[in-house]
């Protein structure tokens, strides 16, 4: 029962003079939820077979064939669980993620698409995060041997040799992005970026001819950073 039925119900029960007016008024008070109450329910939940391949494309940057593919081989459960007990296919769930990650949107614009409220879009969102950040995230912040194994990173040099580069042991390329975030309530001068004039974090990364993302740095904070980024960002050879 959620507080929208649960007041509900003690309109009722008020109506019925089973309580005063001091304990409806305090009662019904009492069971406001801090999010607004957006019609989920009338959504239906969601489903992957149900999508359109070009707006799978749109909405999620993934052909809808490969979705399946993706799980795998991120090692996905096929259902997990959130900590108070909300269930979810590892099919939602990495399609909320990716959803989430493609562009900058709100838990409520999701709604409509996953049928879910706004709580548990959260809390689905935070889950899949963890589980692929805990699960894979030493493949972008440690040295990893498959991508960058001394015959890889031959190739990779020769390639950008071949296109005319001026260096013939160059295997990537050093980057830089600045990620705005929401103003934080406390300590806002720490992740205030004066170049960009907003909040953000920072991240460095080695990016190889692939496209493919070698090495990953931050995040770090503050355009001050800059400077100690280029000097502690050490590739390992």
């Amino acid at each position: 029962m959620n507080f929208k039925e649960i007041r509900e119900f003690l309109a009722l029960v008020y109506a019925n003079k089973f309580i005063d007016d001091e304990e409806f008024l305090l009662l019904y008070d009492a069971h406001f939820s801090k999010n607004l109450e957006l019609p989920y329910k009338e959504y239906g939940k969601f489903d992957l077979q149900t999508i359109e391949d070009d707006e799978c494309i749109a909405e999620l940057r993934f052909a809808k064939q490969d979705i399946p593919f993706l799980v795998q081989t991120l090692g996905i459960p096929d259902y997990m669980w959130c900590y108070q007990g909300t269930r979810f296919s590892g099919i939602e769930g990495i399609c909320l993620l990716l959803r989430r990650l493609a562009y900058p949107c709100r838990y409520s614009d999701l709604i409509p698409r996953f049928g879910r409220a706004e709580p548990e879009i959260s809390m689905i969102t935070k889950k899949m995060t963890d589980f692929v950040f805990d699960e894979h995230s030493h493949r972008v912040l440690q040295w990893n041997h498959f991508l960058l194994s001394p015959p890889k990173l031959q190739g990779y040099a020769d390639a950008i040799s071949e296109r005319g580069a001026g260096l013939d042991n160059c295997f990537g390329f050093i980057d830089g992005t600045v990620r705005p975030i929401c103003k934080p309530a406390t300590h806002q001068r720490v992740v205030y970026n004066g170049h960009k004039r907003i909040q953000a974090l920072k991240f460095q990364a080695v990016a190889l001819p692939n496209r493919i993302i070698a090495n990953l740095y931050g995040p770090v904070v503050r355009a001050l950073i800059t400077k100690i980024i280029h000097c502690t960002f050490q590739i390992k050879h």
